[in-house]
């Protein structure tokens, strides 16, 4: 396997577990729908929980959650959709990111940002 798919499973490995400490119950990993993928679909409270893992070996270059940008955010839209009609759920949907650095010389950092983004109906505001 290729270093950054390792370093990319470390970083959903340990956002999973971090998530779980904090009541999230981890419904898939890595659940795929055409070409679109969700790193992790929980359940917390009466919320259905869509997180992108984004991790990296250090911040030099930004802020992992930075590259999730419109692009992705959309596809994780349509693989939410796909998977709520899937399993036919009826439960509200929230985007998060895990951000997650895995710093050579000790302790990972791992910021969880909840409501990272909102689903739009169209890309232009207006």
């Amino acid at each position: 396997m290729a270093e950054h798919n390792l370093l990319g499973q470390q970083g959903e490995n340990l956002a999973s577990s971090f998530l779980t400490g904090k009541g999230y119950r981890i419904l898939e990993r890595n659940w795929r729908s055409g070409k679109h993928e969700v790193d992790l679909i929980a359940e917390h409270g009466k919320q259905l929980v869509i997180v992108e893992v984004k991790t990296r070996s250090s911040d030099q270059h930004g802020q992992p959650e930075d590259s999730v940008k419109k692009g992705k955010r959309g596809k994780l839209i349509k693989a939410a959709n796909a998977y709520v009609l899937s399993r036919n759920l009826a439960l509200d949907i929230r985007f998060d990111i895990v951000s997650v650095i895995l710093h050579t010389s000790g302790k990972p950092f791992i910021h969880h940002i909840q409501e990272a983004f909102y689903p739009t109906l169209h890309d232009r505001p207006y």
